[in-house]
């Protein structure tokens, strides 16, 4: 099956094409959150290696509860994209509610909770000077979390039904908004008026100037956060009142099927549970990194930012094929989900495995447009170079995840990740890196033995075909 995988032609034109269609809205649109971020890193990175590891800890503590989401995302997702198959299109808008309504019942309270005890939990992870700007940082990013969620919801419907240009367009401004914001809100109108005048770049300044902004350091990059993200809700929601979409799947109608959300909640839990256990999992490797070192950890979260620049449109590829087994399932043509598998990992493989090149032999390129700290430097290169191995593998473990995520199965791949995060990437981190000494290197080893044994098991999962004779 996977033979074909590794050819420069598509072995089936048409649904490498329907593969393009749907992926290149959402590879675009991950491209400029790839930017914006690096944008953001770039900014705070100026900061101090304190700031830069704050508002990296922060950032992976809120997603681990926001990635909860992420399992409500893939059930609207998978049982949108079924029914679109089905040509039940009601029962679409019937998913994109249901989805809605736990989004709701999760992603408030979790606001309010960890708003109101960040300053519990985050010395657990971080301590020091980086450990309090964190606490300001987490306690604000907190707030996202419900409306981020309603988000992943209305991006996993307008997926399902294959309007990925939605995702696009919502994704761009918010990310536009989070910058623009950021560079406000970190830096203050005095700060930017004398960076932009050191540049010779003075005529930018009066973008920021019809505001007094004040310079508020990470808590300002987490208040920029908090209000692209209830931008991101609000242009998604918009999109319901096109003509298209209202009548078609008739979303106002406000129904619900408490069969279906029962199977759309139980798709979803495997995944949720999986996201947000793995999420902390990385937490606690940000801590066994903060044990290790501040420079370490600094190094890390440049590094895992870089990174981003290569996943995030292979996911865009991974939802396009989620939507298209799905569909095609729905309509029991196999044979053409096979192919949607194929062809998608095939374009993950061009896409990842290039961006991995670059990684390989430019690091040095890469990481002083992030940070001027000789040390940090030094190390990011290294992981950075690690990474770029790492595509060619992720690329396969990641479609895969999507794959049959489209097809129903979100157990599978839950347990195994869990697994090897769990089970051998911390122990192994702590036990080399902090008892046995071998500092910032032996978790970057870990890291690289655990996405590759991923790409096999997935592989090995998928080739075996149980998960064509999944129902939803």
């Amino acid at each position: 099956m996977f033979k074909d995988v590794f050819r420069l032609k598509p072995t089936h034109p048409d649904i490498s094409k329907e593969v393009i269609r749907l992926a290149w809205p959402v590879i675009f649109s991950n491209f400029s959150r790839v930017l914006m971020g690096l944008v953001d890193m770039a900014m705070v990175g100026r900061l101090g290696s304190p700031a830069l590891a704050a508002t990296g800890m922060g950032a992976m503590l809120t997603w681990a509860i926001i990635s909860f989401a992420i399992g409500l995302r893939t059930g609207t997702q998978t049982i949108t994209a079924r029914r679109l198959g089905q040509k039940k299109y009601d029962e679409c808008g019937l998913a994109l509610h249901n989805g809605l309504f736990m989004g709701l019942v999760y992603g408030i309270p979790m606001s309010i909770i960890g708003f109101k005890f960040a300053p519990n939990f985050v010395p657990l992870f971080l301590g020091g000077e980086a450990g309090l700007l964190c606490i300001e940082y987490t306690q604000v990013a907190f707030i996202s979390v419900s409306v981020t969620s309603l988000a992943f919801i209305f991006q996993g419907f307008f997926a399902g039904v294959e309007k990925t240009k939605i995702h696009m367009q919502v994704s761009i401004t918010s990310n536009i908004i989070n910058v623009y914001l950021n560079a406000g809100l970190i830096y203050g109108l005095d700060g930017l008026t004398a960076f932009f005048e050191s540049l010779n770049l003075a005529w930018i300044i009066p973008l920021w100037s019809w505001f007094p902004f004040p310079a508020m350091g990470v808590k300002g990059a987490a208040i920029a956060t908090v209000i692209a993200s209830g931008w991101s809700f609000i242009h998604y929601s918009t999109f319901l009142f096109s003509k298209k979409i209202k009548h078609k799947f008739n979303v106002l109608s406000f129904s619900h099927d408490s069969t279906m959300m029962k199977k759309q909640f139980w798709l979803a839990l495997p995944m949720g549970i999986q996201e947000m256990f793995n999420s902390f999992g990385w937490s606690v490797f940000y801590k066994i990194m903060a044990l290790i070192g501040i420079v370490e950890l600094a190094a890390t979260e440049l590094a895992f930012q870089v990174m981003h620049a290569s996943f995030m449109p292979a996911i865009g590829v991974g939802q396009a094929c989620s939507t298209l087994v799905g569909k095609y399932m729905g309509e029991k043509k196999i044979k053409k989900a096979e192919a949607s598998i194929i062809e998608s990992v095939r374009f993950s493989e061009m896409i990842m495995g290039s961006v991995g090149v670059l990684f390989i032999l430019f690091p040095h390129w890469i990481v002083p447009l992030f940070t001027a700290d000789p040390q940090v430097q030094s190390l990011s290169i290294i992981g950075i170079r690690i990474i770029g191995i790492l595509q060619f593998f992720d690329a396969v473990g990641m479609t895969l995840w999507f794959a049959l995520s489209g097809a129903g199965n979100t157990i599978y791949p839950a347990v195994v990740e869990s697994v090897l995060i769990w089970v051998f990437m911390l122990p192994a981190s702590y036990y080399f890196g902090v008892v046995l000494g071998f500092g910032f290197y032996a978790p970057w080893v870990s890291i690289f033995f655990m996405i590759v044994s991923f790409a096999v098991l997935m592989a090995i999962k998928i080739k075996k075909g149980d998960w064509k004779k999944i129902e939803v």
